[in-house]
């Protein structure tokens, strides 16, 4: 039978090991960028998650009459009405089809919140610094212009896409055909 003494030693020798572990895990997660992963197209994206505030299934659109076709209309969201865009219409001009995985990336800009649709979110992607690649070779597509980064996970290709600077871009600010 042990002593009380060396129960406590047993105790304080479990709880420093347990702390030591949570120090190392702890260090590894800092090393990680997290994000929303989603897909634009044929684009595997994704997004900050300090960027993106929910995540919802494509609501009921009030078209907005003399706006650019991106501009998919406005939706009420408990209570607030906000824009919806078709993110791939906005950068390639090529609508998307709604499919039962669409979903809209909610965000929030300046004047208020915009939706972003998109083909489908994919959830919470972590990359660590060693997954970042080289930019692929210049396309001149439109979608360059708001990814600031690349990682390879697997055979995935992920561009890190910025929304920050998709909602301060005088063209997206510009709904008015």
């Amino acid at each position: 039978m042990k002593s009380p003494f060396e129960i406590l030693a047993d105790y304080e020798r479990s709880s420093l090991a347990h702390a030591a572990a949570a120090t190392s895990s702890q260090a590894a997660a800092a090393n990680l960028w997290r994000g929303v992963g989603f897909r634009v197209g044929s684009h595997n994206l994704v997004s900050s998650l300090t960027e993106v505030s929910e995540i919802l299934s494509f609501p009921v659109v009030t078209r907005v009459p003399g706006a650019c076709a991106w501009l998919l209309g406005v939706a009420s969201l408990r209570g607030n009405l906000i824009p919806l865009v078709d993110l791939n219409g906005f950068l390639s001009g090529e609508a998307t089809s709604l499919a039962d995985s669409s979903r809209v990336l909610l965000v929030r800009q300046s004047g208020g919140n915009v939706g972003l649709l998109v083909d489908e979110v994919v959830g919470q992607r972590n990359f660590s610094t060693d997954q970042r690649t080289q930019a692929p070779a210049q396309t001149g597509a439109a979608i360059e212009h708001y990814i600031v980064e690349h990682y390879a996970h697997g055979d995935t290709q992920w561009g890190r896409f910025s929304i920050a600077a998709l909602v301060r871009a005088n063209e997206f600010a510009q709904a008015a055909a």
